[in-house]
């Protein structure tokens, strides 16, 4: 299992477990199904001393031979264990990563973050295009989500896929990954190659108790000449009405401001009535200047729109839905991995171990690797996949449609756009 899916399992697990939802859920929250697991006499002597701790927590003894046990059976670590008892928000909350171990402000400056200077060859005076916007969306989040930090982004074979580079062809990327109350998740990637490549990707998972669409941001720059930007309010459900809000009016007045950003993606790869938000930022264009004048704001008023859409959206605590959410982020971590557009260009990069472990352990961390490994392959285009309505079971074949908006654009990008090297 991987590391970042303990908790994942825990919170399931603990769906399950009356003393660990009842302990720390308000009394019109508390679950009252099934029966607690009951440890032996055998399992209690076999547990880690490591688990010491968690007796001197608030928790109730019951509750502590519960999360024991949990341990025992390997569903958990310790070290989940006492991320559920910090952060019991965590129990209604499945695939949650557990916390760095670094503080907030060491996180957002690792690997020298945000640069000042590119790797790369270039003639601009300001050749890290996206970096303001890298420092702009790290300075919003620490003023406005709700108990910001670092989590781990652990990947199966201890990979450090948070910084890689490529001396000889003048390439770096950085990754950073962040959770808080609002968002288990908000991953963001810097490509750093002087003035042939410049690429800022983010995207944000709302938490699983929040029936909401994922925002995905992309946004390249090729050689200073062609530009491509996606900005997108990704829906995990076919029908905008399956999601616990609606959300596509209040981006309508956003999109017409900005006639350079209304773009349509080719109906050879995409079919737009199905898998995207009618309300995608789409732009390709090669007068820089848009960047600032239309990219830059229009970024901007979707971030925030966002946020507000999910502080305003009412957490479920019905099981079933947060467990439906959980299965759609997971069947859009899955078939994005698969298909993920980028890969062969990580792998040719920066190794084909690495480049597996950045897709499907840090990119796509939901995601399960496929016993054929990482697909090199041109892949298959469209949207994520579709269905999943709430209620109505587990998430369609992975077969269908095609990969994520902003994934998939990349594969259009750089077939036109990207340089040869």
């Amino acid at each position: 299992m991987k590391p970042q899916h303990l908790l994942a399992s825990a919170a399931v697990a603990a769906s399950q477990l009356p003393s660990l939802t009842n302990a720390f859920s308000p009394p019109q929250y508390q679950y009252h199904r099934g029966t607690p697991l009951l440890a032996t006499a055998a399992d209690r002597n076999s547990r880690s001393r490591s688990n010491r701790n968690l007796q001197h927590s608030s928790i109730t003894a019951e509750t502590l031979s519960d999360l024991e046990n949990l341990i025992s059976n390997h569903i958990i670590d310790s070290d989940a264990a006492h991320s559920l008892v910090s952060s019991p928000q965590s129990i209604f909350s499945p695939c949650r990563s557990s916390p760095s171990r670094v503080s907030l402000s060491e996180a957002s400056t690792a690997h020298g973050m945000p640069w000042t200077t590119t790797i790369g060859r270039t003639d601009e005076p300001n050749p890290l295009l996206y970096m303001p916007l890298w420092e702009w969306q790290m300075d919003f989040m620490k003023s406005t989500l709700t108990n910001l930090h670092p989590i781990e982004c652990s990947t199966l074979n201890d990979i450090d896929v948070s910084y890689n580079e490529n001396k000889e062809k003048r390439a770096r990327i950085v990754n950073h990954c962040y959770a808080s109350d609002e968002y288990r998740k908000i991953r963001m990637t810097y490509y750093d190659a002087g003035d042939s490549v410049q690429v800022f990707n983010s995207v944000w998972y709302p938490d699983a108790k929040y029936n909401l669409p994922v925002l995905g941001i992309d946004l390249l720059s090729f050689n200073r000449k062609k530009y491509l930007a996606i900005v997108d309010f990704q829906p995990i459900h076919t029908d905008e009405e399956d999601h616990a809000t609606l959300y596509e009016h209040l981006l309508q007045p956003i999109k017409n401001k900005y006639d350079n950003l209304k773009g349509k993606m080719s109906s050879k790869f995409y079919d737009e009535t199905q898998f995207f938000s009618k309300e995608m930022l789409f732009a390709r264009f090669e007068d820089g200047k848009i960047v600032e004048e239309d990219l830059v704001p229009a970024f901007k008023s979707y971030v925030e729109t966002h946020v507000d859409l999910v502080k305003s959206t009412s957490p479920s605590t019905n099981s079933q839905d947060i467990q439906h959410v959980f299965e759609r982020q997971t069947a859009y971590d899955t078939y994005s991995a698969d298909r993920d557009p980028a890969a062969g260009l990580f792998a040719a990069m920066f190794g084909k171990q690495w480049a597996e472990d950045f897709i499907y352990d840090f990119l796509f961390s939901l995601s399960e690797r496929s016993e054929e490994g990482l697909n090199l392959s041109p892949p298959m285009f469209g949207g994520p996949p579709p269905g999943g309505k709430p209620g109505v079971g587990s998430p369609p074949s992975m077969h269908q449609g095609g990969s994520a908006p902003a994934a998939g654009a990349k594969v259009e990008a750089s077939e036109k756009l990207m340089p040869r090297p």
